[in-house]
């Protein structure tokens, strides 16, 4: 069984600028991120030391700094948050998830159209397994 890695906002926040950048040192996720948050450097600083603990990032020493890379790939944070939340709210029904997102809010012509070339696809892939 994989691990399904759960991130907090801030996590979560902090992953994209590493997915993003490739790596970066505290200051430079700070300097990203405090305009929309306004967080301390040292807040960003125990969240990477937080996050190096449960494994999703990496440092290397860089002189006096460190600088921090992702140990996941975005897909896979995504798969398992996603996992997760199909688990806990829609008892693992991945089509009672699409059922809620497709009645509660308005979609997109361009998103309904890209969601039925995925379906066809899907179902195809189906067929040819069968």
């Amino acid at each position: 069984m994989t691990t399904r890695h759960q991130l907090g906002d801030l996590q979560l926040a902090i992953m994209r600028i590493l997915w993003r950048s490739g790596e970066a040192s505290a200051s430079q996720v700070h300097a990203a991120l405090f305009e929309e948050r306004g967080l301390a450097p040292t807040t960003i600083a125990t969240m990477l030391r937080k996050m190096e603990d449960k494994g999703v990032v990496r440092h290397r020493a860089r002189g006096r700094q460190f600088i921090y890379r992702p140990t996941l790939e975005e897909g896979d944070v995504r798969q398992g948050m996603v996992g997760d939340l199909v688990d806990r709210l829609f008892r693992g029904s991945s089509a009672a998830l699409v059922n809620h997102l497709l009645s509660a809010g308005e979609i997109d012509p361009r998103e309904l159209e890209q969601l039925r070339a995925l379906l066809e696809e899907k179902e195809a892939e189906a067929r040819r397994s069968a």
